[in-house]
């Protein structure tokens, strides 16, 4: 059975539009997820909607959106008040601008949706503004509303389809200048930033998210499955990190560590990198410099 649209509207630019359909790019359902429990009976816990004063349940259609403006004072608004905004975003996506991707901070990406035709009709022009964004390799900017707010969108063009993902809004991303203006302006030595480069190189590689394992996820399932079978669940004993006493120590033996790693797994990447000159260069450089320190220790 085909996933079930989250949105349907039109995507429009200038005066070419055409129907469409939304999808989340990205799902959770596979997580394992639990149920809260009555420890004493073993039932499932239910959650009920009460007044908060006179404790008795109140139907779903008694129940209406408020705004807080004192302590128990709140401005009532019902669903036609709400449907009264009228915004145009609510069943059309019309491409305002084009902006270079490089130039969205990541900060404001938020939720990814696939984005295809909605039909037989309009898949032309459909196809017409999905290469035009790929030709110019620019990302378009749209709004749209979802759950009763509007979202600024970036659209960019996937394989056949197109990529829509939901931006934040200034008020929404924090400043980082809150956490990093008061953070010391640390001097480097330079022989621990060639020691660091150089383990930094030795770990070079790509991006395979298909090589992503969720350990938790992991350890869940085999949790589960002893705990099915009646085996003994025995937590694990809990490993401290090794407390770093002299920072150029730490490197200098990081350095020797990941020397002795590059013939197993994984390491091909970092040997194939390092033949590079300039990296080449760095790396007979670093081990200098561990050699010097080795040395002096």
């Amino acid at each position: 059975m085909p996933p079930r649209a989250y949105w349907k509207g039109y995507l429009k630019l200038s005066l070419v539009s055409c129907p469409i359909a939304l999808f989340p790019a990205t799902s959770e359902r596979e997580k394992i997820s639990f149920h809260q429990l009555n420890k004493n009976t073993g039932h499932r816990i239910k959650y009920r909607k009460v007044d908060a004063e006179t404790g008795e349940e109140v139907e779903a259609g008694d129940i209406v959106k408020g705004y807080q403006v004192g302590k128990s004072d709140y401005l009532e608004l019902a669903p036609d008040e709400l449907e009264a905004i009228a915004l145009e975003s609510k069943r059309v996506i019309e491409i305002d601008q084009f902006v270079p991707r490089k130039e969205i901070d990541e900060l404001y990406l938020n939720s990814p949706y696939y984005i295809v035709p909605d039909g037989d009709v309009g898949q032309q022009a459909f196809a017409v503004i999905r290469e035009a964004i790929r030709q110019e390799g620019m990302v378009a900017l749209a709004k749209v509303v979802f759950t009763s707010r509007e979202h600024v969108v970036a659209l960019e063009a996937r394989g056949k389809g197109m990529l829509g993902v939901t931006l934040r809004y200034p008020y929404e991303v924090r400043a980082e200048k809150d956490y990093f203006d008061e953070l010391p302006d640390e001097k480097i030595p330079k022989d621990m930033l060639e020691l660091a480069a150089h383990i930094v190189r030795t770990k070079l590689g790509h991006f395979h998210p298909e090589k992503f394992e969720d350990q938790y996820e992991n350890a869940l399932k085999e949790l589960l499955r002893k705990k099915q079978h009646g085996e003994r669940i025995a937590a694990p004993q809990e490993r401290e990190p090794a407390k770093i006493i002299n920072l150029m120590d730490a490197l200098r033996r990081s350095v020797q560590a990941e020397a002795g790693a590059q013939g197993k797994p994984g390491a091909e990447p970092a040997r194939r990198a390092s033949r590079s000159s300039p990296q080449r260069a760095g790396a007979k450089k670093a081990g200098r410099t561990a050699a010097r320190h080795k040395k002096a220790g």
